[in-house]
């Protein structure tokens, strides 16, 4: 009678990797960590790595860009000025963070990556500054291994021509 109602063995490692392996939430978890890796801590790297590797030329002494914030707006670090935003002239991408829809979204995406591999790509880096836009930012031109980045950007698809008038919708 006492051996009915004994307490089940603990279950082994064999049988906990089965039961996570068909638990959803293992997937899902999985899922979003990926997610995190490929938003967050991927582009962070690379970013890192063109920073490292990727002196740029200007008439400031050589400058970093620190971060690809979207297809046409970078972070910079220069000797004279610091750290500062730098608006890309020529072209005008998708918005990144303020999306109208989906598919701005991911075209946007699409151009911060196209932008990051051109640099990552590039033996020779330099820019001109031509001013500054109403937000701030510092506006220059960057020329990639002699051609201007606007140029190879739109060839790629990732960018529109622009000069300063209204920007067309993405979706």
């Amino acid at each position: 009678m006492g051996r009915i109602f004994r307490p089940a063995r603990p279950a082994g490692p064999l049988v906990r990797l089965v039961r996570r392996l068909v638990d959803p939430r293992f997937y899902l978890k999985l899922v979003m960590g990926l997610g995190v890796v490929g938003l967050f801590l991927l582009p962070t790297l690379a970013d890192l790595v063109n920073a490292a590797m990727k002196p740029v030329d200007s008439d400031a002494g050589a400058c970093r860009i620190l971060r690809v914030i979207d297809g046409d707006t970078v972070s910079l670090m220069c000797p004279e000025e610091g750290m500062q935003s730098a608006r890309l002239v020529g072209f005008d991408t998708p918005e990144k963070y303020s999306p109208k829809c989906l598919a701005e979204f991911i075209a946007a995406e699409r151009a911060t990556w196209g932008l990051r591999t051109l640099i990552q790509k590039a033996d020779r880096l330099s820019l001109t500054r031509e001013g500054q836009d109403r937000y701030g930012r510092a506006l220059v031109r960057l020329v990639l291994d002699g051609q201007d980045v606007a140029g190879r950007m739109v060839r790629a698809g990732h960018a529109r021509v622009y000069g300063n008038g209204p920007r067309g919708s993405w979706c």
